[in-house]
């Protein structure tokens, strides 16, 4: 989700001795790989579809069991008061990094990434669009995930931080415009502690309904208006392919609006749907970079493939008959 600064802390801190007692609890074999085997990275899910050990976007979300057994990292994730998405302890091994990346699918359209250091030391530094910091142990952390970002831990030991991702209420961004107003050291002094409060019962908030089987055609739109106005304002773009590419997008989204108002979410009009997609996707510049975004330099092929191609259709298990 893209926000109006690349860091903005939240006025929250956490106990991290009591954190990092139940992420031990755990033990190390619960450690998932990153999905994209980046080395050194490794993650607990906590909040998954359906409650799995899975990296799966898709779905009802649901506790693990692994979240069922740490009654403290419960009352922190309810703490916030919101419907939580996929969420998860993340390990960054001593001397490993998460490499530059733009966070660009679906998914992270429309959802931030709440940050909780549990464990880490002053050599982890945490890169996003042109500005560094380091996230100190208990403080509250978002950042804008459509900037290039990057973490590097160059110290000799682990960082583990919560990550909890959610779209928020608007009880939040009014939180979030606050913090941004607010100087750091009234920050700081306004920051609330929200400490271990043994036998308290917590009920969360998930997510049910993560998409639509089939796309709104007024979120297609809207997916591919914005993106139109990104990569129309990048001047190192070539006119006459902004002009096609243009045309292109809305394209698919009228004609999407067309089968979308014929056939609605019936799965007997799967095979049109997804013939439209396909049909899209050969029309597409072979040079994934023929155009680049304005915000980020991300090649608009990868953006508008993952975001609404590959997002316009749930998996077909999404479907049920009327």
């Amino acid at each position: 989700m893209r926000l109006t600064r690349p860091f903005i802390r939240l006025p929250f801190r956490f106990d991290t001795r009591r954190l990092e007692a139940e992420v031990r609890s755990l033990g190390n074999s619960r450690w998932m790989r990153h999905p994209s085997r980046m080395r050194g990275n490794s993650a607990i899910p906590l909040i998954s579809s359906g409650g799995g050990d899975n990296d799966s976007f898709e779905g009802e979300k649901k506790p693990t069991p692994h979240l069922e057994r740490c009654p403290y990292l419960k009352q922190v994730m309810a703490s916030f008061g919101e419907v939580l998405s996929r969420s998860r302890l993340m390990k960054l091994d001593a001397g490993a990094e998460v490499s530059l990346h733009v966070d660009f699918n679906y998914h992270w359209f429309s959802r931030v990434r709440i940050h909780i250091p549990i464990t880490t030391s002053s050599e982890v530094i945490f890169h996003c669009g042109g500005e560094k910091l380091h996230m100190g142990a208990g403080e509250c952390w978002i950042f804008d995930s459509w900037r290039r970002h990057r973490v590097l831990n160059a110290g000799t030991h682990v960082r583990v931080h919560l990550v909890i991702d959610l779209c928020g209420s608007s009880r939040f961004w009014q939180l979030v415009r606050e913090a941004e107003s607010t100087d750091p050291a009234a920050l700081e002094a306004a920051v609330r502690l929200v400490a271990f409060e043994p036998g308290k019962p917590v009920a969360l908030r998930l997510e049910r309904f993560t998409s639509l089987p089939v796309m709104a055609p007024g979120e297609c739109t809207a997916l591919v208006e914005d993106l139109i106005a990104d990569f129309s304002g990048n001047p190192a773009n070539d006119p006459a392919l902004v002009r096609t590419y243009s045309a292109l997008l809305r394209d698919f989204a009228h004609d999407w609006r067309e089968l979308w108002v014929l056939h609605g979410q019936q799965p007997e009009a799967i095979a049109r749907y997804r013939e439209l997609i396909e049909a899209t996707r050969g029309r597409l510049h072979p040079n994934r970079r023929a155009l680049t975004t304005a915000s980020n330099d991300i090649g608009v092929n990868a953006v508008f493939s993952q975001r609404v191609l590959n997002a316009a259709l749930a998996p077909e298990g999404g479907f049920e008959k009327a």
